[in-house]
């Protein structure tokens, strides 16, 4: 469309139509003589994961200065929340377009690279005046407050979270179950279920059969994509029998990371069973995963997603989380956004920002520029495939970053409310009057709000504390 003098004005974004790639990991001389099939193969994929800096310089070499592998073992030692896995399939989106050209030719382009950035945190990605908000923890949604049993967390009147699991075939360092998923690290002793695993999943299901306002189940962890397929298989069948069950979300960030697993013949087939009888009984069987970065959609990822969806999964959607330096910019979400949905077939859902964990704050953003990357990305998507940006507010639940009640920007604490009580208010007749908060970087603060939290975080942390215990 012209303008009216004849001269149009540039769009703040273009959009093009990118075919996807599957870069060649042969350009890493420890992958150099993988073939097509080993690439393809799921065991393969599992039992090359790196796990150590050993591992990571067995693959990349001296194509990575000693600089950063030294960078990375400090992270490991001092910061990191999350063990180290990384499947190889997630390694070789790290700067894909890039190519080797001797030694330590992929350090800068790797310091750069937003997969990198969430998947191998170095030590100088960290900040150093505000590592960790004063009022991170480790279970920053407090999850467990709300399990109505081992595991099984009812927050929501009508949802429930089903963690089956605390292990996953990758570990991102953005985890916001940190505390429980993965391996422990030097910095965090995770904590671990109490009972056995038959018996946990047994109470879960004997807890939805009593709980006739429960229709929406997340099947999670971890990730699912861990659990032997005949337990998973089995555990949603029951699902499917529970009348009031009317949707099941099978939660795997698993999709991108190792869409190996999902195009597995043993998966398919389980898949179209418990598709088909989610069909036959009206209930809908989606596929929800977790992609950040549009280097991480590849043509394997596509293939994943057509298979799920021939055998019957309703819908394969995506929930990512904001991050600075991954994902912080219009044009890097819509890229995002029209690669998953144009490339892959996946539905753009929802962008998390990145929870309140401890040593985080170099990724998260503040709600104001949440806000704005909202207002960016509108109008460009169609409808149904623009993602809500949300924030998920500690005893609040997601919400809409423009839902905000009230905002100190100087002080960076934004409050909320919420329309129904958790798992834990059921006998609180104030919850829904009350106000909760939820506090930007203190880094994004002008000048007069860092000198407060320098002198007050204490008080804060102290009067938070006490507010919880009243109404707790």
């Amino acid at each position: 469309m012209a303008a009216a003098d004849g001269l149009a004005l540039p769009q703040p974004y273009v959009y093009r139509h990118n075919p996807l790639v599957e870069p060649d990991w042969r350009r890493f001389p420890g992958w150099k003589d993988v073939t097509d099939d080993e690439w393809r193969s799921a065991q393969w994929q599992r039992s090359h994961c790196v796990k150590n800096v050993a591992q990571l310089r067995g693959v990349v070499g001296d194509l990575l200065d000693e600089r950063f592998y030294a960078d990375l073992e400090a992270d490991i030692t001092d910061a990191a929340t999350m063990s180290m896995l990384v499947p190889p399939q997630m390694v070789n989106t790290m700067a894909p377009t890039v190519s080797p050209a001797g030694p330590g030719s992929l350090t800068e382009a790797w310091y750069a690279d937003p997969v990198r950035r969430y998947m191998l945190p170095v030590l100088s990605d960290r900040r150093t005046d505000w590592t960790s908000h004063p009022h991170a923890t480790r279970d920053s949604l407090h999850e467990h407050e709300m399990w109505a049993v081992e595991g099984l967390t009812h927050r929501y009147p009508t949802k429930v979270l089903a963690e089956l699991l605390t292990t996953c075939p990758q570990y991102c360092g953005h985890c916001t179950r940190m505390d429980l998923v993965g391996n422990s690290t030097p910095q965090v002793e995770k904590l671990k279920f109490v009972a056995k695993p038959d018996t946990r999943l047994a109470d879960m299901l004997d807890y939805l059969r009593r709980s006739p306002g429960v229709r929406d189940v997340v099947v999670s962890g971890g990730d699912v994509a861990n659990m032997p397929w005949a337990r998973l298989e089995q555990f949603v069948s029951a699902l499917l029998e529970i009348e009031n069950v009317r949707d099941i979300r099978l939660a795997s960030k698993a999709f991108a990371a190792l869409p190996q697993h999902w195009l597995q013949d043993d998966v398919r087939a389980g898949m179209e069973r418990v598709a088909t009888t989610a069909r036959k009984r009206g209930v809908g069987l989606a596929i929800h995963t977790h992609v950040n970065s549009a280097n991480t959609v590849t043509p394997l990822v596509a293939e994943a997603t057509r298979a799920m969806l021939e055998v019957g999964v309703r819908d394969v959607r995506n929930q990512g989380v904001l991050m600075r330096g991954v994902n912080d910019s219009v044009d890097k979400l819509l890229d995002l956004c029209f690669g998953l949905l144009d490339g892959a077939g996946i539905m753009p859902y929802y962008f998390y920002m990145c929870d309140m964990i401890p040593n985080a704050e170099h990724w998260r953003l503040a709600v104001w520029e949440a806000q704005a990357l909202q207002h960016g990305i509108m109008g460009y998507l169609p409808g149904f495939a623009t993602p809500r940006i949300v924030c998920d507010v500690p005893y609040v639940g997601k919400r809409w970053v423009h839902q905000v009640h009230e905002y100190d920007r100087e002080r960076g604490i934004t409050y909320w409310t919420k329309n129904y009580r958790t798992g834990i208010e059921t006998a609180d007749s104030a919850a829904l009057e009350r106000t909760y908060e939820y506090y930007d970087p203190i880094h994004t603060l002008p000048e007069a709000g860092q000198d407060w939290w320098r002198l007050h975080a204490a008080d804060s942390v102290a009067a938070a504390d006490a507010s919880r215990e009243v109404h707790s």
